[in-house]
């Protein structure tokens, strides 16, 4: 009896866990889409296949836990609210939001949750059409996570809350440990201008912004910890 549960819990521990995948194809308006994966190695789309969801006033929420998952997402239509949540470490996320085929984002909405170390975001709103209002807010608790926006719209605002465990990186130089973040602002900034908005806590982050437009831009920081690398560019 003995050999046999050895020989059982051996055969439990080297089968290989398969993971999730998940690609969607949507044409139509008012979607509500809420997906939860659980695990490692989970994709929603993929490098080669994106999923496309194509319409107005769409909702989308999605929660991954785990590590070494994936998101490669298009989005086409006005209109779009996203609520995502990530746990977990070495996952990567892909959105762009608008085409030439298919109009523009008028309205964007993202808030991100990400607790974890070695995470890697791709947001490009307005890819080919100007995105009339984009509102991207990043909540990120971790180490090594990279986060590039690019926006080119009416009016962009982005809000950073990033926490990192190192607060005093005495030998390291920036990016070490910390977090590094790059945005790309573009368009007219409608009345208000584009804005910025950071606040940062621990050592060793990075931080390119730039922002372009006709109106007021404005970039609010505040930060805690030692080795901050800040460059900023604004233009009109």
């Amino acid at each position: 009896m003995k050999n046999f549960i050895l020989s059982s819990l051996l055969i439990l521990l080297v089968t290989p866990a398969l993971a999730n995948e998940i690609y969607i194809t949507q044409v139509g308006d008012s979607l509500d889409l809420d997906i939860t994966q659980d695990g490692s190695g989970n994709d929603f789309g993929d490098s080669t296949t994106d999923v496309v969801l194509n319409g107005d006033d769409m909702t989308f929420a999605i929660t991954q836990t785990g590590n070494n998952n994936d998101i490669s997402a298009v989005i086409k239509g006005a209109t779009y609210t996203g609520t995502w949540v990530f746990t977990g470490n070495t996952n990567a996320v892909d959105l762009k939001c608008s085409s030439a085929s298919a109009g523009n984002c008028e309205t964007v909405t993202l808030n991100i949750t990400t607790t974890g170390d070695d995470n890697t975001y791709d947001f490009d709103i307005g890819e080919a059409a100007d995105a009339d209002s984009a509102s991207i807010s990043f909540t990120i608790t971790g180490d090594d996570n990279i986060v590039n926006a690019a926006v080119d719209g009416e009016s962009a605002a982005i809000t950073v809350v990033s926490n990192n465990s190192t607060s005093l990186s005495t030998n390291s130089t920036a990016g070490d440990a910390g977090n590094e973040f790059t945005f790309d602002i573009d368009g007219d900034g409608s009345t208000n201008g584009h804005t910025v908005n950071l606040t940062v806590t621990g050592g060793g982050s990075f931080y390119d912004i730039t922002q372009g437009g006709i109106n007021d831009n404005t970039v609010d920081a505040t930060f805690t910890g030692d080795d901050q690398d800040v460059t900023i560019s604004q233009t009109d």
